[in-house]
């Protein structure tokens, strides 16, 4: 099993623009449910601690092996989604690894 975690920081000049952005990054991903072969779980959490160093959108999922998640990459649902954020995020970081 491969786990793979991506924290972004999102674009807006006001915290309700950021909320929106919130709910939209985590609308989207959840979409995501049971249309990637070897997604096994996903889930999207939104910052609450409001400290000035935090990421405002975590995705936190798991997949089947390293081939599923390169397949993810490219699969169109996935591609779909990073389309529909369009610029959106403005910061990503990205931790893959093996359990």
């Amino acid at each position: 099993m491969i786990k793979h975690i991506v924290m972004w920081n999102l674009r807006g000049d006001t915290a309700r623009h950021k909320a929106e952005a919130a709910a939209l990054v985590k609308q989207v991903f959840e979409g995501l449910k049971g249309k990637v072969p070897g997604l096994r779980h996903i889930e999207i959490g939104v910052d609450s601690s409001r400290v000035d160093y935090a990421c405002d959108v975590v995705l936190y999922s798991e997949f089947e092996s390293r081939e599923a998640l390169d397949a993810y990459a490219t699969h169109p649902e996935h591609l779909r989604a990073k389309e529909a954020l369009g610029d959106l995020r403005i910061a990503r970081h990205q931790v893959d690894y093996g359990a």
